[in-house]
């Protein structure tokens, strides 16, 4: 509801990214731009009064203007640590594949060791942490892939389309009246949580009842993307685990301690779409990660009982 103060529509978008935040995950959003992803992040880092930090991703971005350097201060003699954007709450990596491997490593560390290191000294990074990395979906000159391994750290990979016609029209008439200039506005937004408040979340999502015969729905699942036709190389053992944490954030959204076989559906496109890779010949039939997947879930029979 808040962060509705500040961006119109996207509701599918919103919940998904409030569910990643409370299970802990990081967030990969694809989407073209204007369509409100810096506001969004902006929105949520108030929400529960985080920092926020933008990191515009470039050919020429270093590793050190993301963690931060040791700086030489000539009055004492000694060196002291000037840290980088990354030490926020929320931090959105704005376009990360136009970022070479070597920075894009020391996001890395970050994400997974919740910790970077400057000259040798790691530094622990504020909690929650949590990363929201964009990507454009048509421009590709000058970017870098992103690696197997970067992917896998993403819990989930959020799809943002254009808003709806009445959408577009709530966001024309916000943006305008009474508006000059293209400043992102969440003054409207108010602060209601706290990081503690957060973290106390993340561990009631992970304490949310999972059956057994769940469990191995989820697992299976994963495991037929490893052999299923049209695929070239399917999702690892962390599919799996992030099926799980996302399903018992979305079950916790909706006020039940426990999961369904419908979360780990609900779950399977964000948490596994970046994990697999569609083969040649599904690119060449029009057969993308998302029809795959859903073509796993309609064979994999889910328990009822």
């Amino acid at each position: 509801t808040q962060i509705a103060k500040a961006v119109v529509g996207q509701n599918d978008v919103v919940d998904q990214v409030i569910a990643s935040l409370v299970a802990g995950g990081h967030v990969l959003l694809e989407g073209v731009p204007g369509t409100g992803k810096t506001l969004l992040v902006m929105a949520l880092a108030r929400t529960f009064g985080g920092d926020f930090a933008r990191i515009q991703f470039t050919p020429d971005l270093m590793p050190s203007d993301v963690s931060g350097h040791a700086v030489y201060d000539p009055r004492d003699q000694s060196f002291r640590i000037r840290r980088g954007p990354i030490f926020a709450h929320l931090v959105l990596a704005d376009e990360i594949n136009r970022a070479p491997a070597k920075t894009q490593s020391a996001l890395l560390e970050a994400m997974q060791e919740r910790q970077v290191t400057i000259e040798g000294e790691s530094h622990t990074l504020p909690s929650p942490f949590m990363v929201l990395a964009t990507q454009n979906p048509i421009e590709h000159e000058g970017t870098y892939p992103l690696p197997e391994a970067k992917l896998a750290r993403f819990l989930i990979k959020i799809l943002i389309d254009y808003p709806t016609e009445n959408e577009e029209v709530a966001l024309l008439r916000r943006t305008t009246v009474d508006r000059i200039g293209d400043d992102l506005d969440v003054t409207g937004v108010d602060q209601f949580l706290s990081a503690e408040n957060i973290l106390a979340l993340r561990s009631v999502s992970a304490s949310v009842r999972l059956d057994d015969a769940v469990a191995l729905y989820a697992t299976k699942i994963v495991r037929a993307t490893r052999d299923w036709p049209g695929i070239s190389q399917g999702a690892g053992p962390r599919g799996a685990i992030g099926l799980v944490r996302f399903a018992r954030a979305l079950a916790l959204a909706d006020a039940r301690e426990f999961v369904t076989p419908d979360d780990i559906q609900r779950a399977a496109l964000p948490v596994l779409r970046h994990r697999i890779a569609p083969s040649p010949e599904s690119e060449i039939e029009g057969l993308d990660a998302d029809k795959i997947l859903a073509g796993i879930l309609q064979q994999v029979p889910a328990p009822r009982s």
